[in-house]
């Protein structure tokens, strides 16, 4: 069926419309017809698009409309069919058939159900009445929900007809509807103009501005047709933009200019009209970036306003919605930001040659754009042609894999356009130049870009030059050049940490030498400085610093060679002459240094002077002239305005003076922050410089020296091994062994000193800033009572524009004096806690009763004027008065002083008695009782009056009189009225305690009880007898009112009462639980630290959150939470790890157990589940939050008084006009856009994610989802992809496309999530963005800052307003396992006190994570809120930090708002992120950006931004390397004997500066680094005497174990890819996490990066001790050893020590099963390699493979030193016989080739004759054991082998099989040629072997002895233990839930 021909449905032919036939259709008959829907969901991707729309609606209107269904039908077949004709694409040919089976079905039955008799009028019908609907609830404002639906219903359904009728009668009249009814946030066609949101003022004003097109050229003046509505129709029409990203931009400018006019306009006038400030305000912001790019290339501005002011205006807003729609549909290229300004100038020359009708000076004719305005013509003309290179460039990767220098990345093709040269490209765009070439020329036919060259020369000769900036386009095509790297080449090599630091290495370098100086002169004084003889040796630092700088220069040339391509000469000219520069002055200083060495010139100073006598000499002279450039750069260090100016200024004379020292590049300029900035970081670096050169000083350099004099004067003649340089002198190898770790320990520790002064200024910082001012509730209760007055300071909005002024100091004195609105102020506050209670409780947080016992009642009928504290605070305050008053013994005064000195008693017991009153008056109705009780009140006030309530109240009676009302109120609180004799019983019970026991005189009770004479005339009609009794209803009448009426105010005021008589003592810890106090506490303190006032929300920046979502969870599905992984289901363990949400649940829910959950409220019990997960929802739960509070927070903007005694929820739902009004202003401030990356194949496949992704959007109508759509289209006949941007949102259950904007090719060209961010971008709306990963949260009381937060861009942060505002971050995945804690409190240090230092005083902080706020309009014209480039930019989110500060941002931090994040808390999941880190990290020493930071930066800024970056990781690497160079060096003195002459000769003992430096080293092994402002942290928010208890019981936990694994883990990723590369995202899984790892997982994870280096150490120790015992005390040994033997032995054990069920023998059996299955496959093509030992190995050298010869050079250099066990410990071989003669080293190579000969033999044995030879195999084997046994036993006779040299062998040979083995990796190809790589496999599959039985023997051992087990459990999951959490259910899975 390669061609269907269908007919057309049978139309009545009009004479006005008449329907061609094509053919005829079969159609079959049957009577009973019965439609059914159609499917419209699975569909084809080539298809989808275009006909989905068509088929829903035939779905919707069919059961009342068939045959308009089917003409539906007919037309998606008809579109269907024209699309695919030979149905070519997937899926296209079954859909094709399926819907024409359905037409053919439905073609009777329908037509017989016509109500007139044609189709083109019954369509036309239906048409118009699904019009008119819309039309009519388009004119009502405050639509309810049902009717809104209502309206979008029909408005999407006349849309679809509209088409289908357009399409049937091929209408070229007036056009009904001109877009079908899809709209994001405005709905601007004509009947979504009465929408609340197309009210606002603000939105109007920018409207009309918008479709203001007076004075442009019309389309009649070039010859073409169209209609132009308003300015981006006029841009669409003319440059040819996609119709998708008009509609998208539009919006997005209208929404960005009404907030921004309503915040600069104050009265309604001025509303109406759109204001130049404001457009001036944007158009600055949008284009600061491109004027600072044509200053610095020189070029003039494209921006060209006219004179008149009306007009000005109007070309204001188109050039910025020029850019505009150039970003919207620039793809790939908005990753460079000076390319889009290209593309940008060239363009706005041609918007202003057509808008003022100017000449082409070479055609003569009018300007027109280059490319036409043709469909989709810039797409394809130029973005198509840049991505091509982008994409190609991105191919030559290899995923990232390549060497970096071998392609182009988003950086090197921006950069091209920071060169003047940019412009020979030209406009048109010559294809054909160099920079669209991706391949070098050495092919003859190079790789360009694909479009074709005649087209090019065909439009210039069209267009001609435009000009001089287009380039000559007349050049001859030449062969093209690939350009190479522009810039900066990133080469794999650590000596880019100095080429990027170097100032830092050359000042330690310098300072180093200087010490070292002063320590051999034996300095004793500062002042012996001047010493003119220690001062010249002193200045020889700079013969040093002129080496160094040489280095550099040689450095700068080589590792820019590969950029030499697109260097400017002069750039060239000026390395070459640095390099001679700095050759010249390393040769003249020694020269001069030596001539004039000890002859000076001397001087006498005055008399007094403290110089005395000073000297110098030509060298001094020299040395001061080589300072000249570093004085002038001091003098404008200090005056950072001068220098910022120089840097920044485009003049010529500047730009000359400063050629020499500043690169020409665009970025890095003008980064000096404020003097006082300056002068803040520079105190806090002189402070760690001092500490640290002070204890380098004293107690490591000056004490070696001594030892080391000692050293070099003893003359070492006998050697214990073959010494192979004898004629060194003054034992050099002893000094460098005894030196290297003190050196090694000296570039490190200035990471610890860091440390410690951060740990000191961030404590002092918080405290000034009032962190963990309210920790506790008791804390909470003691301030509660001013928490009203500073919410209403912070978070409600001014009444008057004087309330903005900044309000400074202490809240001590700004509650004193109560305002004049503190009722309202209170009835604000009150109305917002009870919202952020009620979501503690949605949230199960808290349970019903909690949930009453925090309420703040809103609306009381008895005492309005009264405060009402929530129960929770003042109820047991009650409990506490009356035990005070029955007890009380003296004065009334005394009694109420004693109450009135807490407030919160005094309000308990006067609430308690007012609600007694009032309860009482409502209750009793008859007249001699309420006389009685009014008698009873009157005698308590009137003692109260007279200070007598002592005298004439017994309060002994107190208890019993609360014990009877306690009664009364729980039968109140009932309302069973079976019980109304009780109530009665209650009463008289009451009155006969109060008047017979507690008053002492009730004789006027009693008389006006039992005295009917005495009541008055007008109660006559009262007077009877006491019959029947008091309280008790007679026939006709009752005397109390019971039940009580039902009223909602009412039954709360009886609960309250209730509460506050019976809750005592526990109302101290509510809530229980832990998160709920964590979030109230800070939402508490937070209250009263320093943050902007809040505006009001119409008044607030806008602002979106943008969510990158790829393939994680986005909401547990049933089958999900029953589904066991590693036998714990994740229903099963949310019921243990949260009991008591839990619970709180069930309640809610109103069910008893999981079963009657799983009956009953399925959908609920999933999402319980997910918010307790790291999934999407959770995270879309809580970030949907910000639109809540919004709302909430527009509400107590706008509503009255008397709204707030109603509430929010019956206000709002009451209320439609109101109710509509919120949900405008919220849409027009906030919007959430998630970028599901896989949604459109997930759609396709019919994945449930895409299920729960609609889910989403139909619970949050508004959210938004973008995705990028892959779908067939069919090109002559040939089927290619097409990529698309798309945005959608859920109407009717279904989603709905909003904006569909074409992509020129995949966006996943770099690294995902930021190409994820990137598409989905252009979709934000807003002022500001907020980046929020998928596994994140938000909480509604922190969603109440928002507003406070976004002033703070208004804020001057010393240099200019901030770009990216930082946020603290809550680790919410802390709460069970110790691992979990620990990393906590890592990350939780981190992102509060680390970060807080980074901002300030360091001016440091860049972009950490995905809370941070982004200026969006800053970064969008500056490349974005992240990069992209593939394995550079693997740490993403920091370079947008990096960028940010290149280009003059600024970065701050607020700790007054916080959202919630997960992170990965098994051993394992914790390895993989921090390996991905590390991994990050090391890419980034490798990166232009940190290059440029340490070049640009000043010198203390320089430190700050090393030491907070890549610092740490290196100073972590090198920290593991000391200890390597200790041990080693240790080896070399004890092997060669050395030590042993040292010490019986010297007698030099321990050396005390050996011993600092290990200590130094273990401050960092040990986790200290990252201890102490952990310490710090906690200590600030929860009190230091918990901090201590904290960090105690971290370190019985084996914190310390978990910290120096975690440096290997740090370590080793870091330096392995600086040196191989193999960077990658490491995907770590965030679901359940309690689980067993087997031992195969575990080795292979830890093998290289921990066991290895572990088995190394553990080596090195023994070697070293079985050696120095003789001579050296084993105390001084493990003194100076310890912290590395506990290294060794936690890198070799800490995975299974920290692994659950580690010691459980059934595992253990398990694990030993899995094990030799894993080692013993075989791996190959397709084995993963979690199944096969080969698999495994071949991957772990994929490094190897893919890195450069330096990179194995140095690889096999470090193998080396493996050999130097062998060659030492021969020599103490007792066979050896003391023999240091060379050949005893050969002769064991002889051995370990006999032994390797011996191994070879077997392995061919067995190939060759253990299948068909078996007994011949044995008996061969048999001969060679015998034969070595003989050889030994021989050896032992003759030579005197003994057992000790077997073991002393065995240390020798193992480590160099091992090397040998990393030798053979490295020079694989070679080893792979000679045949020997199978044995290379077989002796590593033992080593792996042997390492694995040695590591796992212990654990078997210990799993014996179940208190191993048991013990392990418990500091595992200690925390869990503490909260009394079930971990041993968890453990046991689903055998215990059995």
């Amino acid at each position: 069926m390669d061609e269907i021909v269908v007919a057309e449905p049978s139309y009545e032919v009009d004479t006005e419309h008449t329907i061609p036939a094509t053919g005829t259709l079969t159609v079959g008959s049957w009577h009973d017809h019965v439609p059914e829907p159609f499917g419209s969901e699975r569909l084809p991707r080539s298809l989808a698009s275009e006909i989905q729309r068509f088929l829903r609606v035939a779905n919707l209107i069919e059961s009342k409309e068939p045959r308009i269904a089917y003409i539906c039908r007919f037309h998606a077949f008809e579109i269907a069919h024209n699309k695919d004709r030979n149905s070519i694409g997937r899926g296209v040919r079954q859909f094709k058939t399926s819907l024409l089976q359905r037409l053919e079905q439905d073609e009777d039955p329908t037509k017989k159900k016509m109500k007139i008799k044609s189709d083109i009028r019954e369509l036309r019908r239906v048409y118009l009445a699904y019009k008119d609907c819309q039309t009519k609830y388009g004119e009502v404002v405050d639509l309810g929900n049902r009717d809104q639906e209502r309206r979008t219903d029909a408005s999407n359904i006349a849309a679809v007809l509209y088409e289908v009728l357009k399409a049937v009668t091929n209408a070229d009249g007036p056009q009904a509807l001109v877009e079908r009814f899809e709209f994001n946030i405005l709905p601007l066609d004509y009947g979504g103009i009465q929408q609340p949101i197309m009210q606002l003022p603000e939105i109007k004003a920018t409207i009309a501005a918008i479709c203001n097109i007076r004075g442009l050229p019309s389309a009649q003046d070039f010859q073409k047709h169209g209609t132009v509505r308003d300015l981006f129709d006029f841009l669409q029409f003319w440059f040819g933009f996609q119709k998708g990203n008009v509609a998208n931009q539009r919006e997005h400018l209208i929404l960005l200019l009404a907030n921004m006019h309503i915040r600069q306009t104050h009265d309604q006038k001025s509303n109406s009209k759109l204001g130049d400030g404001t457009v001036d305000e944007l158009m600055r912001k949008f284009f600061e970036n491109y004027i600072n790019w044509c200053k610095f290339l020189g070029k003039k501005s494209n921006i060209r306003l006219p004179c008149i002011k009306k007009e000005a205006q109007q070309y204001k807003l188109l050039y910025i919605g020029l850019y505009l729609l150039i970003w919207g549909e620039a793809a790939n290229l908005r990753f460079m930001p000076e390319c889009l300004c290209y593309i940008f100038h060239h363009m706005a020359y041609e918007l202003h040659g057509m808008l003022t009708g100017a000449v082409s000076l070479t055609t003569w004719e009018k300007v027109m754009p280059a490319y036409g305005g043709e469909s989709e013509s810039f797409l394809n003309n130029v973005v198509t042609p840049l991505y091509r290179v982008i994409s190609e460039e991105g191919k030559k990767s290899k995923r990232g894999t390549a060497d970096h220098s071998t392609w182009r990345n988003y950086d090197d093709l921006n950069e091209y356009f920071w060169s003047p040269s940019c412009f020979e490209i030209g406009w048109p765009m010559r294809l054909d130049h160099n920079f669209f070439c991706v391949q070098p020329s050495k092919k003859p036919k190079a790789k360009n870009a694909p479009i074709p060259h005649s087209t090019v020369e065909e439009r210039r000769k069209q267009e001609g030059n435009k000009d001089e900036e287009l380039g000559d386009s007349r050049e001859e095509a030449c062969e093209q050049k690939w350009l190479g790297k522009t810039n900066f080449v990133e080469i794999r090599s650590f000596w880019q940490i100095f080429r990027s630091f170097d100032r830092m290495w050359s000042f330690f370098i310098l300072s180093l030498q200087a010490m070292i100086i002063m320590a051999c002169h034996d300095l004793g004084s500062p002042f012996q400085l001047f010493n003119t003889a220690i001062f010249e040796d002193v200045m020889s630092i700079f013969i040093t610093s002129s080496i160094l700088r040489l280095i550099q220069a040689i450095l700068d040339i080589a590792f820019t060679w590969k950029a030499r391509g697109t260097m400017e000469f002069s750039q060239k000219m000026k390395l070459l002459m640095r390099m001679a520069v700095a050759a010249i002055w390393t040769i003249v200083l020694p020269v001069c240094y030596a001539k004039s060495r000890r002859k000076y010139t001397c001087y006498s100073a005055r008399y007094g002077s403290w110089l005395g006598e000073w000297c110098f000499s030509s060298y001094m002279v020299a040395a001061a002239i080589y300072l000249i450039t570093n004085a002038v750069d001091t003098v404008l260090f200090f005056v950072p305005v001068v220098s910022k100016y120089i840097e920044v200024s485009n003049w010529r004379i500047w730009t000359i003076l400063s050629w020499w020292t500043q690169p020409r590049i665009y970025v890095g300029r003008g980064m000096q922050e404020s003097q006082v900035s300056v002068l803040k970081y520079t105190l806090f670096w002189i402070l760690v410089l001092l500490s640290k050169f002070l204890f380098s000083y004293y107690f490591e350099i000056k004490p070696l020296m001594a030892p080391t004099k000692q050293i070099m004067k003893i003359g070492v003649k006998s050697y214990e091994w073959h010494e192979l340089f004898p004629i060194v002198k003054s034992n050099a190898g002893a000094i460098v062994a005894v030196w290297a770790p003190i050196i090694v320990v000296y570039f490190m520790d200035t990471q610890i000193w860091y440390s410690v002064f951060c740990t000191i200024f961030g404590g002092v910082y918080g405290i000034l800033h009032h962190i963990g001012e309210i920790r506790t509730l008791g804390m909470l209760r003691s301030r509660f009572h001013s928490l009203p007055y500073a919410f209403n300071l912070r978070l409600i909005a001014p009444s008057s524009r004087n309330d903005y002024k900044k309000r400074i100091g202490f809240f001590q004195n700004r509650f004193q004096r109560v305002s004049e609105n503190e009722k309202n102020s209170l009835s604000r506050f009150a109305l917002v806690w009870n919202q952020i209670i009620n979501k503690f409780r949605l949230e199960d947080l808290i349970s019903d009763r909690e949930l009453d016992l925090m309420k703040i009642p809103m609306a009381s009928e008895t005492f309005s004027g009264s405060v009402c504290w929530p129960v929770f605070l003042i109820a047991y305050k009650f409990s506490t008065a009356w035990s005070i008053a029955k007890d009380f013994e003296g004065k009334d005064e005394a009694l109420f002083r004693k109450i009135k000195k807490e407030e919160c008693m005094y309000h308990a017991v006067k609430e308690c008695y007012e609600s007694l009153k009032y309860i009482l008056q409502i209750l009793v109705v008859g007249n001699l009782e309420k006389r009685i009780i009014s008698a009873i009140v009157n005698e308590i006030e009137e003692s109260i009056g007279k200070s007598s309530l002592l005298q004439d109240f017994r309060m002994k009676e107190l208890p019993a009189v609360l014990e009877k009302c306690v009664d009364l109120v729980e039968l109140l609180v009932e309302g069973n009225e079976s019980h109304y004799d009780k109530v009665v019983k209650a009463l008289q019970d009451i009155f006969e305690v109060v008047t017979n026991d507690m008053m002492t005189n009730c004789s006027r009770i009693m008389d006006l009880l039992y005295s009917p004479q005495n009541i008055d005339e007008s109660y006559g009609d009262f007077s009877r007898k006491i019959e029947p009794q008091l309280f008790e209803s007679s026939a006709s009448t009752r005397s109390i009112h019971f039940p009580l009426p039902n009223r909602g105010p009412l039954n709360e005021q009886i609960k309250r009462f209730h509460f506050l008589l019976t809750v005592k003592d526990a109302a101290m810890d509510i809530p229980a639980n832990l998160e709920a106090k964590r979030r109230i506490s800070f939402f508490a303190t937070s209250l009263f630290m320093d943050m902007p006032s809040a505006p009001k929300v119409r008044n607030m920046l806008s602002f979106s959150v943008i969510t990158p979502h790829y393939m994680e969870d986005i909401n547990y599905s049933v089958e999900d939470l029953q589904l066991s992984q590693q036998e714990v289901s994740i229903i099963f363990y949310m019921q243990k790890i949260f009991p008591d949400e839990w619970k709180h649940f069930l309640e809610r829910t109103g069910c008893e157990n999981l079963e009657g959950l799983k009956e009953r409220n399925e959908e609920e019990l999933r999402n319980w589940a997910s918010f307790r997960g790291q999934t999407l929802s959770r995270t879309v739960r809580g970030m949907m939050y910000y639109r809540e509070a919004l709302k909430l927070q527009a509400f107590l903007d706008m509503a009255e008084e008397e709204d707030f005694l109603d509430g929010y929820e019956t206000a709002t739902t009451g209320n439609r006009p109101l109710s509509a009004q919120l949900d405008a202003l919220a849409d027009m401030k906030f919007t959430y856009i998630i970028s599901c990356q896989s949604f459109g194949s997930q759609k396709a496949s019919g994945n449930p994610h895409a299920d729960d992704i609609v889910d989403l959007m139909k619970r949050y109508p508004s959210l938004r989802v973008a995705y990028v759509e892959e779908k067939e289209e069919i090109v002559a006949d040939k089927p290619q992809k097409v990529y698309s941007s798309l945005l959608v949102k859920a109407v009717n259950g279904y989603e709905q496309v909003i904006y569909c904007i074409k992509l020129p090719g995949p966006p996943d060209i770099g690294e995902g999530k930021p190409e994820n961010q990137n598409h989905a971008i252009i979709f934000t709306r807003g002022e500001a963005l907020q980046a929020i990963d998928m596994n994140q949260d938000n909480y509604l009381e922190e969603a109440l800052k928002i507003r406070n937060l976004l002033q703070e861009f208004h804020q001057h942060q010393g240099c200019g307003p901030p770009t990216i505002l930082g946020l603290r971050e809550h680790i919410f995945t802390g709460s069970v396992s110790t691992l979990a804690w620990f990393m906590s409190y890592q990350e939780t240090s981190f992102v509060t006190i680390g970060q807080r230092l980074l901002a300030s005083p360091l001016r440091v902080r860049f972009h950490y994570g995905h809370p941070d706020v982004f200026d969006k309009v800053f970064h969008i014209t500056r490349g974005g809120i992240s990069k992209a480039s593939k394995t550079i930019n693997l740490s993403e989110d920091v370079f947008a930090g990096f960028n940010s500060t290149l280009r003059r941002g600024c970065i701050t931090y607020h700790e007054y708002m916080q959202v919630g994040k997960g992170r990965d808390v098994g051993l394992n999941q914790i390895s993989k992120f921090e390996a991905k880190v590390a991994n990050g990290n090391s890419e980034q020493t490798l990166s232009r950006d940190v290059y440029r930071l340490g070049r640009q930066f000043d010198f203390f800024r320089m430190l700050s931004c090393y030491f907070t970056t890549i610092g740490f990781y290196f100073s972590s690497l090198i920290s593991v390397i000391g200890i390597y160079v200790f041990l080693y060096g240790q080896l070399y003195l004890v092997l060669s004997g050395l030590e042993k002459a040292f010490l019986l000769e010297a007698k030099v003992r321990n050396l005390q500066s050996l011993e600092t430096a290990l200590a130094s080293q273990s401050f960092i092994q040990l986790g200290l680094l990252t201890g102490l402002p952990m310490v710090m942290e906690i200590g600030l928010e929860k009190g230091f005497l918990t901090a201590l208890k904290d960090f105690v019981l971290m370190q019985l936990q084996l914190a310390s174990v978990f910290f120096t694994f975690s440096l290997g883990t740090k370590t080793h990723h870091y330096g392995r890819t600086i040196l191989h590369g193999g960077a990658k995202y490491r995907p770590t899984g965030r679901k359940v996490v309690v689980f067993h790892a087997s031992f195969t997982e575990n080795y292979r994870l830890y093998s290289r990066s921990h066991f290895v280096k572990g088995f190394e150490l553990l080596l090195l120790l023994i070697v070293y001790d079985l050696f120095r015992r003789s001579y050296q005390s084993s105390m001084a040994y493990m003194l100076i050893t310890y912290a590395i033997w506990f290294m060794s032995i936690t890198w070799l054990f800490a995975p299974f020590l920290f692994n659950p069920s580690g010691f459980s023998w059934g595992k253990i059996v398990d694990d030993w099963k899995d094990w030799n299955k894993w080692i013993r496959q075989q791996g190959g093509i397709g084995v993963q390699q979690d199944k096969s030992w080969q698999s495994w190995w071949d991957e772990e050298q994929a490094h190897l493979r893919r890195s450069g010869l330096s990179s194995r050079l140095i690889e096999i250099l470090l193998s080396l030193r493996f050999f130097i066990y062998q060659y030492g410990l021969v020599y103490h071989l007792d066979i050896s016989q003391q023999s240091k003669n060379f050949l005893v080293y050969v002769l064991s190579w002889v051995v370990i080739l006999a032994v390797f000969l011996l191994v070879k033999a077997v392995n061919l044995g067995r190939q060759l004759f253990s299948a068909n030879y078996h007994l011949w195999f044995r008996l061969f084997k048999t001969f060679l054991f015998l034969g070595v046994l003989a050889i030994m036993i021989t050896l032992s006779i003759v030579c005197d082998l003994s057992l000790m040299d077997l073991i002393v062998c065995c240390l020798a040979f193992l480590p160099t099989g091992w090397g040998l083995i990393l030798i053979a990796q490295a020079v694989r190809p070679a080893i792979r040629i000679s045949g020997l790589w199978y044995f290379i496999r077989v002796l590593a599959r033992a080593y792996d072997y042997g390492m694995g039985v040695v590591l796992f023997a212990p654990i078997a051992v210990l799993a014996w002895l179940p208190i191993i087990s048991a013990f392990q459990t418990r500091f595992l999951f200690n925390e869990a233990f503490n909260r009394h959490l079930q971990i041993q259910p968890i453990l046991a899975g689903k055998k215990k839930q059995k």
